[in-house]
């Protein structure tokens, strides 16, 4: 009989170190997720939209949606008992939030269908934070998306792990230890 997957989400803020984190994990043997949003980003681009997100959030965020409830089904059926993502669900409404744009009962739903079992928060960190193709936030953005996050997880009755600032190492241990 199969075991349940434990389904770990990496939380945070834009240029909070999550991806950094998650490939050396992925490098250490774990089952990660990537982050959906570069994908439909770089898709995007090549269709000759710069910035999806900006041109049409709530398409944006509906393909973001759809490709993390895959993420989530396609956990269920891995081999190992964890699975770590780069951001869960609950981002999706948060970053429409943060815009102040409405979204769909079927968003809400889709938080409260599809779980997690442990969450882990990576605060805003300026000394590390920049920008690139797909993040084009300033700093003082990032903080308040980091802010909106947990707000949004928490009104979904998580509770938040903050992994505190160190080394990627350092990080990676916390997350191992307290996983």
């Amino acid at each position: 009989m199969k075991t349940k997957q434990k389904l770990i989400a990496l939380v945070g803020g834009p240029g909070s170190g999550k991806t950094s984190v998650l490939e050396s994990l992925e490098n250490l043997g774990f089952t990660c997720y990537q982050e959906v949003s570069r994908e439909v980003t770089l898709e995007a681009q090549k269709a000759g939209i710069d910035q999806l997100w900006i041109a049409e959030p709530l398409h944006f965020s509906r393909i973001l949606l759809e490709g993390r409830i895959k993420q989530h089904h396609q956990a269920q059926e891995e081999p190992k008992n964890a699975v770590i993502f780069d951001r869960g669900i609950p981002d999706v409404l948060a970053y429409l939030d943060y815009i102040g744009d409405h979204y769909p009962k079927e968003f809400i739903d889709a938080c409260n269908t599809y779980r997690y079992d442990q969450i882990f928060f990576f605060p805003p960190w300026e000394a590390i934070y920049r920008n690139d193709n797909e993040r084009y936030e300033s700093y003082s953005e990032a903080k308040e998306i980091g802010e909106i996050l947990v707000n949004t997880y928490e009104r979904f009755g998580y509770e938040l792990q903050t992994v505190p600032f160190g080394s990627i190492d350092e990080r990676v241990a916390f997350i191992t230890q307290n996983s």
